[in-house]
């Protein structure tokens, strides 16, 4: 494998930026200094004015192989992943068929070994009728990242409505649970007051938000949580969307001892209710995207530590699809490519800084799901990185967007930064938008 030598580079890690060369030798950072003089062979990267980065992990996306593949496959939403910053992920178990089996948990790893350009780590489901098959993942605790449950109804049909599995879920798994929590029954009643109010034919993705409302959220948190307390499990709950949530939620612990942790994804900081009206159903997403009182206060809790992670929940759809009524529509938006971008435009507008931006994309999901030798830039650990330019500006067009579906919601858009260059496991697999596939990405190991 070659080697990098990255000079005069600034070096965001750990809440501080400094000027440094940075040695990539194999698969590993080798050495961090100012004026490095290395005698052994290698290739040099001028760094001057540019910063480089942890590569991104993103806890949380829908690559959909197998079954779905006229949607997106691993190789095809890994690249994009990879061409966005995004060097290591863990991709959910709504597929068809869903990973409920160790057997068709272990086909998702095997076929990522083959084809995915990023690290990767793939969620156990959990189905009202799977418990046991779920407990045999305690067995391999240091190879998976999680199990996931779907206490909200969503794409794929995993609803785990069943208060008996829910139960010995949460008192027998030794690895974390993450949850996607939407109340169903609330869900329901709020639709058919819709339909009965306005008439299914006249339903919009504007209702979206008031379907599945704050109140579905909210309740459904609040039971993973109790769930957890009792049982002292380690929960994870996914995509907190409204600001009600972060009563449920404490900053007074470090992240290393939080039992329940909880995370933020892009779209819901970026998109408001109000800009249903321009992107229709592109933004349909589950839990909606809510009235703007929910962002501000999702960028309070993210701030102060309440929400803990940000991640895309990216979710392909094609175009057709996402071009019938509202109700036919799917649910999902592709996100990975453009979530660091995202969050560097927010690092513009001073939303936030670029220390914390790392802190939320690649430090806190290292240390959440204890992931193994990632997530920071430092010596001995695996040369997952990433330099940005943060002078040089990037529109997306279709000629640039890298997803299987080829569109995104972010076409014509220009971000106020650009992805140069992503090192992933000391390979440059991306560089200035020519992708380098000659060495695949590893399975993510974890210390527990």
């Amino acid at each position: 494998m070659q080697n990098y030598l990255i000079r005069n580079i600034s070096v965001v890690n750990e809440g501080k930026t400094t000027v440094q060369d940075v040695y990539i030798k194999n698969d590993r950072i080798e050495k961090i200094a100012p004026q490095l003089q290395i005698t052994e062979q290698y290739t040099e990267i001028n760094g001057e004015g540019k910063h480089l980065l942890p590569g991104v992990i993103d806890d949380q996306v829908h690559f959909r192989e197998p079954g779905l593949t006229h949607k997106a496959s691993i190789y095809t939403e890994a690249r994009a992943a990879v061409a966005g910053g995004t060097t290591s992920f863990m991709e959910m178990p709504n597929t068809q068929p869903a990973a409920l089996t160790q057997q068709l948990l272990e086909d998702k790893y095997a076929i990522a070994a083959q084809h995915s350009l990023a690290n990767y780590s793939f969620f156990m489901g959990v189905a009202n009728d799977n418990t046991e098959e779920v407990l045999r993942t305690n067995e391999k605790k240091d190879r998976i990242c999680g199990v996931k449950i779907f206490m909200g109804s969503s794409t794929g049909n995993m609803l785990v409505d069943n208060f008996i599995t829910l139960e010995r879920i949460f008192s027998g798994s030794e690895l974390l649970i993450a949850t996607h929590c939407e109340e169903e029954k609330i869900i329901k009643a709020n639709m058919e007051k819709y339909k009965q109010e306005v008439g299914a034919d006249h339903l919009t993705v504007a209702y979206h938000p008031l379907i599945r409302n704050e109140e579905a959220c909210f309740e459904s948190s609040l039971v993973a949580i109790q769930f957890a307390k009792k049982h002292n499990s380690r929960l994870h709950i996914l995509h907190i969307s409204t600001e009600k949530e972060l009563q449920l939620f404490s900053n007074m612990l470090p992240l290393a001892e939080k039992r329940i942790t909880a995370e933020v994804c892009v779209h819901h900081l970026y998109f408001t209710a109000d800009d249903y009206t321009r992107y229709g159903n592109l933004i349909k997403c589950n839990p909606a995207i809510k009235a703007e009182h929910n962002k501000h206060g999702l960028w309070k809790g993210l701030l102060d530590d309440r929400l803990d992670i940000i991640a895309t929940d990216h979710a392909p759809h094609t175009w057709e699809e996402k071009q019938q009524p509202y109700l036919q529509a799917p649910s999902g938006v592709p996100l990975v490519q453009h979530s660091l971008l995202m969050m560097l435009q927010h690092v513009s507008l001073g939303n936030i800084s670029l220390e914390k931006t790392v802190e939320k994309m690649s430090h806190a999901p290292a240390i959440c799901f204890q992931i193994k030798d990632r997530g920071y830039l430092r010596e001995g650990y695996f040369a997952d990185c990433v330099i940005v330019d943060l002078q040089q500006a990037t529109m997306v067009d279709k000629s640039n967007v890298h997803y299987k579906c080829g569109w995104s919601p972010f076409e014509e858009h220009t971000f106020p930064a650009a992805i140069t260059h992503t090192f992933v496991n000391g390979h440059l697999a991306y560089e200035n938008g020519t992708f380098h596939e000659s060495v695949k990405g590893q399975r993510l190991l974890f210390s527990r």
